[in-house]
């Protein structure tokens, strides 16, 4: 009875694995690796002709508008106030009048310029000049923590929603300034306020400023601000920690707390600010930021926050003394199993659990990349490098994220000037195409736009990408993650968008992203590689394809249980 039946597994084993040869012969040799396409076809001959299927139509598009409707009078150099406001032909510029609170201070600047922004009287005090040297000295920011695309039990969509692409809605904690009002834009959205976005906003402070900065916790975990690279005492003169590491120099903000930290940087260079709560999640949830500090001179007030990071509308006199303008790019990686769990509930004691406990940063899988919060192709309506030839432009380099970062400035090679704050010297500065930085890291990099073939090889409309081959895509799918471009002011159309060759409007719609769209759409008017019309024999395909998994998997069963049998029987006979 036993060797009956391993005849019969046997013979399942010839008939199975004479089964599995045929229906691989009959297969689309695209479905086969290619080695054994090879040889299925000089053993086995040609398989039956079939007919290509026909190529199908584009599915019907609804794009956004490349350059929505807005304050188009936001682009203009403006006053306001008594604060100089340079130009910016972005598609989608900062907020002039928030610009100005920043400058003068949201305690100093008329009633009317701050009902203009969503700013509460005390996010940004600016008080007393100490040196005398025409510019305040005494500065106290107010910051908050914000949930983007969160749960909420009344709704089944993000509240308060942040999109970083059509229809690419991650879950993030930003810090931002203390406002006042909804966090929605208004009752009939439920879209976020503008200034509830990623990143956390740059912040700037001037060499021997006396700065204070309250984390006024808003949010249902605990949380602090570590201030990385900035001159600070480990304790403040109360005996209070000013560290931001919880257990070792103080504990955590909890939810409805508040909790000053005191500086007066003595060195300055472009820093970095984050939360120093389980940070393995919360750092790259988004709670960090720019933080510059910059050189003493006189009537030098700042702009001490840059909401949206990008370009810097009142750059510091510093600045001003080499460079025309000033921009400031805070690249980060995307992994949805960490972001999309403030999806799943409000909850607080459920979400800690899950980010804090359940999420394995280890085995960490970024799928999204966003440069100043948002991915390409929003990244052309507000962070473009816009120039004009024969300048010098600075940008500052933050890398918020937990993946190298390899930028590379197409028609340019740039200088590295500063690592990590500290000026190199001019004879040690490296003229590269490639800038390498690493999480945490800032590099400061100039941008010459004289055509000499060696800084600039002449106008146009320059991609800037990482060259981490990832960081160029959303879900997968290119052109995204932190594409963006320097751009010669002749290369932008009147909306602020570069002038192009193809068509974008395909990466403007939510289809693209999920995939439903062919990649080459915008460029490829005969459809000579659009999606082919499911037809009988991509049926068939799947069909052969169910039934050769079917006899491999009877193949190796039937070898499986004859190689157990045979055991058992050795077994059997010695006893």
């Amino acid at each position: 009875m036993f060797a009956r039946a391993r005849a019969i597994a046997a013979t399942l084993m010839i008939l199975s694995a004479l089964g599995a040869i045929y229906v691989a012969w009959l297969l689309d040799p695209a479905y086969l690796p290619p080695s054994l396409s090879t040889y299925l076809f000089k053993n086995l001959g040609e398989r039956p002709y079939a007919a290509p299927a026909a190529t199908a139509e584009l599915p019907k598009l609804q794009p956004e508008e490349i350059c929505p409707p807005g304050n188009s009078e936001w682009r203009n150099a403006q006053t306001i106030d008594g604060v100089d406001i340079k130009g910016s032909l972005l598609c989608e510029p900062d907020n002039p009048y928030e610009v100005a609170a920043f400058v003068k201070g949201t305690n100093n600047v008329s009633m009317g310029t701050l009902m203009e922004t969503q700013l509460t009287p005390d996010a940004v005090v600016k008080g007393r000049d100490l040196d005398g040297d025409g510019d305040p000295d005494e500065i106290h920011i107010r910051l908050e923590v914000a949930e983007l695309n969160g749960h909420s039990p009344d709704a089944k969509i993000e509240v308060p929603g942040y999109s970083i692409a059509p229809g690419v809605k991650p879950g993030f904690w930003a810090f931002v300034p203390k406002a006042r009002g909804m966090a929605t834009r208004n009752l009939e959205t439920f879209e976020a306020q503008p200034m509830l976005r990623m990143p956390s906003p740059s912040i700037r402070v001037e060499q021997g400023d006396q700065v204070k900065i309250t984390l006024e916790n808003t949010h249902y975990l605990p949380h602090t601000i570590h201030l990385h690279g900035v001159d600070h005492p480990f304790k403040d003169a109360n005996g209070e920690g000013n560290d931001g590491v919880p257990l070792i120099s103080e504990m955590p903000i909890f939810p409805g707390e508040q909790r000053t930290y005191d500086i007066q940087p003595r060195q300055d260079g472009s820093m970095f600010y984050h939360c120093h709560v389980q940070p393995q999640s919360h750092v790259l949830m988004g709670l960090n930021g720019l933080f510059v500090v910059e050189p003493n001179r006189p009537n030098n007030p700042l702009q001490t926050l840059n909401i949206g990071a990008g370009q810097v509308r009142h750059p510091s006199a510093a600045v001003r003394e080499s460079y025309a303008r000033e921009y400031d790019l805070h690249y980060q990686g995307i992994d949805y199993d960490l972001h999309d769990i403030l999806k799943s509930s409000n909850d607080p004691r459920v979400v800690s659990k899950r980010v804090h406990r359940e999420y394995n940063i280890t085995q960490r899988k970024p799928e999204a990349f966003i440069l100043n919060g948002r991915s390409f192709p929003y990244t052309i309506r507000e962070s473009l490098v816009i120039v004009k030839p024969d300048e010098r432009v600075k940008l500052r380099i933050l890398n918020g994220g937990a993946d190298p970062l390899y930028l590379h400035t197409h028609g340019h090679k740039v200088i590295e000037t500063h690592y990590d704050g500290i000026a190199r010297p001019e004879a040690n500065q490296i003229t590269r195409d490639v800038v390498h930085v690493g999480p945490a890291q800032r590099v400061d990099v100039e941008v010459r736009t004289v055509n000499d073939g060696l800084h600039n090889y002449g106008p146009g409309a320059w991609l800037m990408h990482d060259h981490h081959e990832p960081g160029v895509t959303t879900n997968g799918i290119a052109p995204g993650g932190h594409i963006s471009l320097i751009v010669y002011e002749q290369f932008l159309g009147e909306n602020g968008i570069p002038k192009v060759v193809g068509d974008v409007t395909p990466l403007f719609t939510e289809e693209y992203w999920r995939g439903e769209v062919p990649v080459f759409s915008g460029m490829d008017p005969r459809g000579l590689l659009s999606d082919p019309v499911p037809t009988a024999s991509t049926l068939m395909t799947t069909l052969l394809t169910a039934l050769l998994v079917a006899l491999l998997g009877l193949f190796f069963g039937s070898l499986l249980w004859l190689i157990r049998s045979s055991g058992g029987a050795s077994a059997t006979a010695k006893k």
